[in-house]
């Protein structure tokens, strides 16, 4: 195929990708109420499932509820179009995350013809992988940092004099970037994988920088979560899980590309 006709392949596939993330789009959209708050709005209340886990081993311990919400989060909104541009973000976003595994399939549609029978068995674990640890991500944000990103900025006082009232686009970036964020930063591993297939890391490397790569998780936390320290240590300790599974299947990576070149002996 010449070079236009794999721009024309490419057109076709990113048109596809496009409408499913534009029907996603549209039924968020159409459920904007039941998502803004159930799904939305869900880690500001105290029946959230996070909140439930954290208080039912919190009885067993301590007798006690470690977390305790106020009843009412006063949002206010505080432009004329805001509603309407978080509900278009809310949709766009949200309609991004849900057509994310069919985004993916559609790139392997697109670069599965140039592999051969083995790279293309292969490359279905990871195309596989990418989606879901983004998914992975995706949840880890929104169930394990943003409850307890929310809880410090609740409980957060100093005065009694001052009346809480959140803006809404406030909520929204926080939402979006602690859920997003954390599902980019999932897709670290796959990035490992690239970068030891084509010989630019090994695992000797990753295992030497470790201290360094320790600090440099700390502030990613620190990026993709508000000021508290809780939040922060809340994101930094998947990214660290993160980095020592990576550091395994980098070395599982290596071994197979030093295989493959004759370096190493190959097992019978």
């Amino acid at each position: 195929m010449s070079f236009f006709g794999h721009i024309g392949e490419l057109r076709g596939h990113l048109i596809r990708s496009i409408i499913a993330i534009i029907v996603a789009a549209f039924i968020i959209g159409y459920n904007i109420n039941w998502i803004m708050d159930h799904v939305f709005f869900g880690p500001t209340r105290n029946d959230f499932l996070t909140f439930e886990m954290v208080n039912h081993f919190s009885r067993m311990v301590l007798g006690e509820e470690s977390i305790r919400l106020p009843k009412d989060f006063p949002v206010r909104a505080s432009k004329l179009y805001q509603q309407f541009n978080v509900m278009m973000a809310v949709s766009i976003f949200g309609g991004i995350v849900v057509a994310f595994p069919y985004i993916i399939w559609e790139l392997w549609r697109f670069i599965s013809p140039a592999l051969h029978p083995k790279e293309r068995k292969n490359s279905i674990f990871i195309i596989n992988s990418v989606w879901i640890l983004f998914m992975m991500g995706v949840l880890c944000g929104y169930y394990l940092i943003l409850p307890f990103a929310v809880n410090f900025g609740v409980i957060f006082k100093i005065s009694d004099i001052i009346i809480p009232l959140y803006d809404l686009s406030d909520y929204t970036t926080l939402f979006l970037q602690v859920v997003l964020g954390m599902g980019v930063i999932f897709l670290f591993p796959v990035l490992i994988y690239f970068l030891t297939t084509i010989g630019i890391l090994t695992p000797m490397f990753m295992r030497t920088y470790r201290r360094h790569a320790i600090v440099l998780i700390m502030v990613v936390a620190a990026i993709i979560t508000p000021a508290d320290v809780l939040s922060m240590l809340m994101a930094a300790l998947p990214l660290l899980l993160l980095y020592e599974f990576s550091i395994l299947m980098c070395s599982y990576t290596y071994k197979k590309v030093q295989k493959a070149a004759g370096i190493l002996p190959v097992k019978k």
